[in-house]
């Protein structure tokens, strides 16, 4: 993918898609990158004429959007909804305080911390997907995580569960709503009214934990655990 600067400031990076049949602009939730996708036939040229005429409103959307934050030593990460600072321990292992997330000495923080918050999703989901399906009678047959960007779940027809593990980050009771929400597409593949009803079924205030991740979900996507900003889209048990 190629790239040009837009207004004379904003860096756009340009995406050739063979499904489009239109130039979009669309800037990521957590850190601010443009892409502008071209259908196969648009001219950078149009595409450049296109980005600069809707220069103010990607002013507009990166200054809404959170700056990036990396996992390390000294940093307030959220773990299950509250700030914890990120702080070296002697111990040999990581552990959770009320205010802090101790990391051992020598190890590389980021990497450390991702995988802690791994282990913690894995433990937290399994438990609620668990408890969710015995209610709705339906079993799912697997569970992954992953560090996905547009979703915070996903159900497949036969029944496998994936989840962002970001939502270790997130309030309990959001991570349990995400669950609920998936468990409930084990029996209605659709965002029907019988499968709302039956997410009110599991999590009758499913709204407000809805709603928090609506507002605050960008806030979790902004956190990065490398380094070079990129933690890649990682799986875990």
């Amino acid at each position: 993918m190629s790239s040009i600067l837009v207004g004379g400031d904003i860096p756009v990076t340009l995406r050739r898609s063979a499904r489009a049949r239109r130039m979009t602009l669309r800037v990521a939730r957590a850190g601010g990158e443009v892409v502008l996708t071209l259908p196969q036939r648009a001219s950078v040229q149009d595409g450049r004429a296109f980005a600069e005429s809707r220069t103010e409103w990607l002013r507009q959307m990166r200054a809404q959007m959170p700056r990036l934050q990396l996992a390390g030593l000294g940093a307030n990460l959220p773990v299950e909804g509250v700030a914890r600072l990120v702080t070296p321990t002697e111990g040999r292992r990581v552990a959770l305080t009320d205010d802090r997330l101790l990391v051992p000495q020598g190890r590389p923080v980021g990497v450390v911390v991702a995988a802690f918050l791994k282990h913690l999703a894995h433990a937290r989901l399994s438990a609620a997907c668990d408890r969710h399906a015995a209610a709705l009678g339906r079993p799912f047959h697997a569970l992954s995580l992953r560090d996905t960007r547009s979703r915070w779940g996903s159900c497949t027809h036969d029944g496998r569960l994936m989840f962002s593990w970001r939502l270790a980050m997130a309030p309990p009771e959001v991570l349990d709503y995400v669950a609920a929400h998936e468990v409930a597409h084990l029996a209605h593949m659709d965002h029907s009214p019988a499968f709302w009803a039956a997410t009110a079924r599991l999590m009758p205030d499913y709204a407000h934990h809805r709603a928090w991740l609506r507002s605050h979900g960008h806030e979790l996507l902004a956190w990065r655990f490398r380094d070079e900003g990129d933690d890649g889209d990682d799986s875990g048990d």
